[in-house]
């Protein structure tokens, strides 16, 4: 059995829960973090010195942290060829779309737009540069949207471990108040998202919680 523990609004948390819905495995999480604190307690600390969500535990395994390293240990195991190419080099070149995705186009969206618009109070943000952060975002989409195969996904028939870092980014994305401008065939991708039901069940999660809510510190992720 695999345990997961982190909210259900930490974004990190979303992409591993939604990776493990898609390979069919069983789960149990536990909140931490934000208004479940705990990220402090001694025991956490043993499983992540440093304090943040996700942390995956699978039966008496070590525990383990960082999403992407949780969904690559998830997907060598259990993912079978839809999630990790047999070929060396099919794995690196989807390997290489997800680093991008996590490292790149994750975070031109988390802080520059969700956070400075959603986390920041109304009264204090900063809405010019928020705009200007939704353009570039929506110039990082264009590459992936030159990615995705009409009626797939970004590396295969479908989804795999970058479309997981690109597709939960995109449900805050799409219902944000903010103006968009997405890229061709984006919507058409994010229509095929929320019809799996583990990107509704993960992704598509409420994230009033953290509205004016700035800052890391005991939320963790």
């Amino acid at each position: 059995m695999l345990t997961v523990w982190g909210r259900e609004t930490s974004s990190n948390v979303q992409a591993v829960m939604w990776g493990i819905a898609e390979m069919g495995l069983e789960v149990r999480r536990i909140d931490l973090g934000g208004r479940f604190g705990g990220l402090d307690d001694p025991e956490f600390r043993k499983m992540n010195p440093m304090g943040l969500v996700p942390v995956l535990k699978d039966g008496d395994g070590p525990a383990l942290f960082e999403s992407a390293a949780i969904l690559r240990y998830l997907a060598d195991r259990y993912g079978g060829t839809a999630f990790r190419a047999e070929d060396p080099m099919a794995r690196a070149e989807a390997d290489a779309w997800a680093e991008w995705a996590k490292h790149s186009l994750v975070r031109a969206f988390n802080e520059p737009v969700f956070w400075a618009f959603w986390r920041v109070p109304e009264g204090e943000r900063d809405m010019d540069a928020v705009r200007a952060a939704v353009r570039r975002f929506e110039a990082m989409l264009q590459i992936a949207a030159g990615r995705i195969a009409p009626g797939g996904y970004i590396a295969g028939d479908g989804p795999g471990l970058a479309d997981l870092w690109v597709g939960h980014t995109l449900y805050r994305y799409f219902t944000l108040d903010l103006v968009r401008d997405p890229p061709a065939g984006i919507e058409a991708y994010y229509d095929r998202l929320v019809r799996r039901p583990g990107y509704a069940a993960h992704v598509m999660v409420d994230y009033g919680e953290l509205k004016g809510v700035w800052g890391r510190g005991h939320w963790g992720g």
